[in-house]
C-alpha cells in the first residue's frame, strides 16, 4: 500500500487557483506580464475616460439641484454645490405639462417595448425553423428594408392614409419593428438543441408551447437586451411626435425637454414662477434631463450582465 493510514490520496498534491469574482482570469502562456507603467497608464486612461462620462452628469444633477441665487452666482451651470433643493423637481411633478409628457412617455414605453418584442419574438422563432413557410422570401424581404427605405415623404403619406395621425399609435407602429433585433433573436434561437425541441414535439407539444415553454426561458438573457433596446429607443424618441402630433398635450417628455433646451416655450404651470424669479430656467431645464435619462440609468445595471451573453453567443454562433 503506497498510501499511508490516515491521510488522504489528494494529499500533498498542488490545487489549482480558480479566479475569484473580482480576480483576473489567468493568462495565456504566450502574453507576458504587463509592466506596472502600463497598468498604470491603463489606470489613468480608464479615469479619464470614467471622468469626461460622469463629469457632465454631476453638472447636470448638481445644476437641478441648486437655487436661482447659486446658479446666477456661478453664472450658469454649478459645479459646486451649495445645499440642495428640490423645488424644480417638486414643481415639474406637481401637475402640468411635464408630468403629463413624463406618462405619455412611459406609456408609450411599456405598451411599445411589449408590442415590439411579441412581433420580433414571433417572426424570429418562424425564421429560426429552416422549414418554415416562406421562409427564404420573408428572410430576403427583412434583409431589404435594412438597405433601402421608402423615405420621409412615402411613410409620412402612409401614416395619414391609415389615420394615425395625432394618435398614439403613431408614436408605436412606424417604428415597431427592426430587423437588427429580429435577426439577433433568430440567431439564439437556431443556437438552441435541435434535440430538445425535437423531443418536445414528439411528446405531442405543438409550436406554441415549444415556445413559450422551451424556447423562452432558454432565451431570457437575449430576450432581457433586445427589451432595453426597445425600450430605450421608445424612450428616447421624439422624430415620429414632431412630424404626427399636433397636440401639445399628447407630447412625450423628451420633445418638453427640446422646447425647454431650446427656449420656444415653457411647460404650463411654470412660466408665472419663472418670471417671479422663484425658479431659475436652467434648473428646470437641468430637472428635465435628469428625468429623462434617470430610467435608462436604473434599467441598464440590471440587464448588463445579460449582455455578453444575448449579443455576442447570437451574433458570433449564428
Amino acid at each position: 500500500m503506497t498510501a499511508v493510514l490516515g491521510t488522504r490520496p489528494d494529499q500533498g498534491k498542488t490545487r489549482e487557483k480558480r479566479p475569484g469574482r473580482w480576480s483576473a482570469p489567468p493568462r495565456p502562456v504566450w502574453e507576458e506580464e504587463p509592466s506596472r507603467a502600463g497598468q498604470a497608464g491603463k489606470g489613468i486612461a480608464l479615469g479619464l475616460a470614467c471622468l469626461a462620462i460622469l463629469f457632465p452628469l454631476w453638472i447636470v444633477i448638481v445644476t437641478s439641484l441648486q437655487t436661482k441665487r447659486t446658479i446666477d452666482e456661478a453664472g450658469g451651470l454649478v459645479v459646486i454645490p451649495k445645499g440642495i433643493t428640490f423645488v424644480a423637481y417638486q414643481e415639474l411633478l406637481g401637475g402640468g405639462q411635464v408630468q403629463r409628457a413624463a406618462l405619455v412617455s412611459i406609456g408609450v414605453t411599456v405598451v411599445g417595448t411589449l408590442f415590439s418584442m411579441a412581433v420580433s419574438v414571433l417572426c424570429a422563432y418562424g425564421l429560426s425553423r429552416s422549414g418554415s413557410l416562406g421562409h427564404s422570401w420573408i428572410l430576403m424581404t427583412l434583409l431589404a428594408t435594412m438597405f433601402f427605405g421608402a423615405g420621409l415623404i412615402p411613410t409620412y403619406l402612409l401614416v395619414q392614409a391609415l389615420g394615425l395621425t395625432d394618435t398614439y399609435l403613431a408614436l408605436i407602429l412606424p417604428s415597431a419593428v427592426s430587423v437588427f433585433n429580429i435577426l439577433v433573436l433568430r440567431a439564439f434561437f437556431m443556437n438552441i438543441s435541435q434535440e430538445l425541441v425535437d423531443s418536445a414535439r414528439i411528446d405531442g407539444a405543438g409550436e406554441w408551447r415549444i415556445l413559450f415553454r422551451i424556447v423562452m426561458p432558454l432565451s431570457r438573457a437575449v430576450v432581457a437586451v433586445i427589451s432595453l433596446f426597445y425600450a430605450v429607443g421608445y424612450w428616447s424618441a421624439w422624430f415620429n411626435a414632431s412630424i404626427y402630433l399636433t397636440d401639445q398635450d399628447m407630447m412625450p417628455l423628451q420633445n418638453v425637454m427640446i422646447q425647454l433646451v431650446q427656449k420656444q416655450e415653457r411647460p404650463v404651470g411654470l412660466s408665472a414662477q419663472i418670471n417671479t424669479g422663484q425658479l431659475s430656467p436652467l434648473a428646470i431645464q437641468m430637472a428635465v434631463m435628469v428625468l429623462a435619462l434617470l430610467p435608462v440609468a436604473v434599467l441598464s445595471p440590471f440587464v448588463q450582465k445579460h449582455f455578453k451573453k444575448g449579443m455576442l453567443t447570437g451574433a458570433v454562433k449564428g
